[in-house]
């Protein structure tokens, strides 16, 4: 997979992404035959116990990302750039966005519209290649109040739409829509020559993006209208568990099969 080959996907196959943070779910994802594994900063959700993705860290995406190409070194693997690991100097991003790289990513993935364009000019320029992400951005949690379907309103639908052709126009190579009302990621798909991934932005997106913990059913407590649970592997694994648990206290594991023997 290369970054042309995703463009001319575009209205001839549905893209498939699939974010992950591990080597273990890397490695099936790639055996899966996924086009493009993203090392999302939704691992502060899903992997380290925080409340949004705003606490997550460049040393913390850089060790995921790392295991991720471990685990997937076969894959076009994108990484997104943590909160304040840009926006503050162009220097400062630009330098994180190349560790992103030197680091195993095939690309860097950031959040919000134009504001971002010299930046994401100045990466193109050098090397990086960006994916754009716009809708619902979680490292603006606080300022949207929440987690907030986006689109909804004539002025918000016309913002994202020009954020997304401004987006196109400094160069990234697709761009994620996230939790935003079908008929504007519609338009947006229809309008760009670049390719849409959508999560919780409708049917009409040139590509879905889901987190492999949702897919596989690992967060049972967590069942966003948006994803789809394709298997209930917590329990498969708390079964397994107890199962473990009840041999130990019953004397039934370790048995002579797992023990080493001394002697000549």
């Amino acid at each position: 997979m290369n970054i042309q080959r995703l463009i001319n996907m575009k209205g001839k196959e549905k893209i498939v992404m699939v974010t992950a943070y591990d080597t273990p779910s890397a490695k099936i994802a790639e055996k899966a035959g996924v086009d493009i594994i993203l090392v999302g900063d939704s691992l502060g959700n899903n992997v380290l116990g925080y409340n949004s993705t705003i606490p997550v860290t460049m040393d913390e995406i850089i060790i995921h990302l790392k295991a991720v190409k471990r685990g997937a070194p076969n894959s076009f693997i994108v990484a997104d750039m943590p909160f304040l690991s840009y926006g503050c100097s162009l220097e400062e991003s630009i330098k994180n966005a190349g560790l992103l790289i030197k680091n195993g990513a095939n690309a860097v993935k950031i959040e919000g519209g134009k504001i971002h364009c010299n930046l994401i000019r100045k990466c193109i320029n050098i090397g990086i290649p960006v994916m754009g992400h716009l809708g619902f951005t979680p490292q603006s949690l606080n300022t949207f109040g929440g987690y907030k379907v986006q689109g909804k309103e004539q002025s918000s639908k016309k913002t994202i739409l020009e954020n997304a052709v401004q987006l196109e126009k400094c160069g990234v190579f697709s761009i994620v829509l996230e939790m935003l009302t079908e008929d504007v990621s519609k338009q947006i798909t229809e309008k760009l020559s670049i390719p849409t991934i959508g999560i919780g932005a409708g049917r009409f997106c040139d590509g879905q993006v889901l987190v492999f913990h949702d897919i596989v059913g690992l967060n049972p407590e967590f069942k966003p209208k948006f994803s789809k649970q394709y298997a209930d592997t917590f329990n498969i694994m708390l079964d397994a568990l107890k199962a473990y648990k009840e041999d130990v206290k019953t004397n039934k594991f370790p048995e002579e099969k797992h023990i080493f023997k001394g002697g000549k």
